[in-house]
């Protein structure tokens, strides 16, 4: 089976416009994930009343249901009831509802394993709640938060395309049209573009995953 280097030098430029869309789409769901994920993992590790019994409610809705069941939830779904959204705006929210559960627990570890003696030292000294969690308590944890947060970044990169499902054009959804409409043509076109595929989302997340474990490893 012989390479077409001349299909595959004019199938790659039909990705820049998807692979852009599906770094966006990673992008702000990775964000808002982590800004969800830092507020609730406040909520929990302060066990804020009322608002912990929700955030746990939303963890476990979140991490005990499909990302796919929840993407078609709101794209399928929520227009039934009058809440008409676009793929992409399904996509990112569906990403940071399931990503932001993940964020909160990792968060949440990571704070919880500041050592109770650091905490009494901050107090000792008189420094006030607000000071002991700025001084204190979240400069450490990050320390423990942060190679966790990268492995999760990563998974919900590669999770993106599941957005293929509801139509965003991303680059699973580029690969599958451009095989489409070259099946006659070139009859290994499969074999090219989901290998080019691989690879893009390889050389993407590989080098996130090697940053993880070397400060993993720098801060164990």
């Amino acid at each position: 089976m012989g390479v077409d280097w001349g299909f595959v030098k004019d199938a790659i430029p039909l990705y820049e416009k998807a692979a852009l869309l599906t770094l966006k789409i990673a992008f702000f769901g990775i964000v808002l994930s982590i800004i969800i994920g830092f507020l609730c993992s406040i909520i929990l590790y302060f066990k804020v009343k009322i608002l912990d019994k929700i955030v746990q409610a939303y963890i476990e809705l979140s991490r005990n249901t499909p990302l796919l069941i929840q993407v078609f939830f709101l794209y399928f779904g929520f227009p039934k009831v009058g809440v008409k959204m676009s793929e992409i705006t399904c996509a990112v929210i569906g990403l940071s509802f399931l990503g932001g559960s993940y964020m909160a627990e990792a968060f949440r570890s990571g704070l919880e394993a500041v050592s109770k003696s650091q905490i009494e030292g901050g107090i000792s000294i008189g420094l006030s709640k607000t000071q002991l969690i700025r001084y204190v308590i979240i400069p450490q944890a990050i320390r423990r938060m942060l190679p966790g947060t990268i492995n999760l970044a990563t998974r919900m990169i590669k999770t993106t395309s599941l957005v293929v499902l509801i139509g965003v054009i991303d680059v699973v959804k580029v690969g599958q049209q451009i095989i489409e409409t070259s099946r006659f043509q070139f009859p290994a076109a499969s074999f090219w573009i989901y290998g080019f595929i691989f690879f893009l989302y390889f050389i993407i997340c590989y080098p996130l995953s090697k940053i993880s474990k070397v400060l993993e490893k720098k801060w164990s």
